[in-house]
């Protein structure tokens, strides 16, 4: 093996630290080569570092989605807590009056609830039809009901019907509905409907027609 001597221009290199040569021929193998190894966990550590932009990216945008959703349930938790019930009813209210205004609902009473206001946009797109349930005193109800309604379906609509007149009205009078339908009969054309569960179209009923109240006749 050859010997390496120093240029004595560096001998003070020499003593103070080896010179690159020594070095090199000490460790067998070049100065600047890294360990077996090193290049792998130094890729890893790279991989590591890219990826944690994008971790904690997402962490902050998930820990904002959260707040954004803490803070609304607050906001509306507050905003039930400020306005009393009876404020919250009037609110409504005046949100549904407004919109009778709408030449679609103009038919439809100042102090509309908004079942009325669904079974109007039904009626408008072919879904509902309006059943004239003519009373004994002569007054006609025009009851709204679903295309495909029964008989107890439209006893149902009859009763919201007269509740609500009742409520508009000022008088809120008790009806015994049970006593109602064991006295009275709807009948159409003739034919009494007493099955509840037949649908309106199988006695032939059509927007418009017309069913009356009759009294049954007492059977000895």
């Amino acid at each position: 093996m050859a010997e390496v001597t120093c240029d004595p221009r560096i001998s003070t290199q020499c003593m103070t630290s080896q010179c690159p040569e020594m070095m090199e021929q000490q460790s067998g193998a070049p100065a600047d080569v890294p360990p077996p190894g090193q290049d792998e966990e130094q890729e890893e550590e790279d991989e590591e570092l890219q990826q944690e932009p994008s971790i904690a990216i997402k962490e902050k945008e998930d820990e904002e989605l959260q707040q954004e959703a803490a803070d609304l349930l607050e906001d509306e938790e507050e905003d039930e807590e400020a306005l009393p019930h009876s404020e919250i009813l009037d609110i409504f209210e005046e949100g549904l009056a407004r919109l009778v205004q709408d030449p679609l609902l103009c038919d439809l009473p100042i102090q509309v609830t908004l079942e009325e206001i669904n079974s109007q946009i039904a009626l408008e797109y072919g879904q509902a039809m309006t059943v004239k349930v003519l009373k004994a005193d002569g007054e006609t109800m025009p009851i709204v009901v679903v295309q495909h309604a029964t008989v107890l379906d439209l006893k149902k609509a009859i009763k919201r019907f007269m509740e609500l007149k009742q409520q508009r009205e000022g008088g809120v009078k008790h009806v015994s509905w049970r006593y109602v339908w064991r006295t009275y009969a709807l009948v159409f054309q003739g034919e009494k409907m007493e099955d509840d569960n037949t649908r309106l179209k199988d006695y032939g009923i059509r927007n418009r027609d017309e069913v009356t109240f009759m009294k049954k006749l007492k059977t000895k």
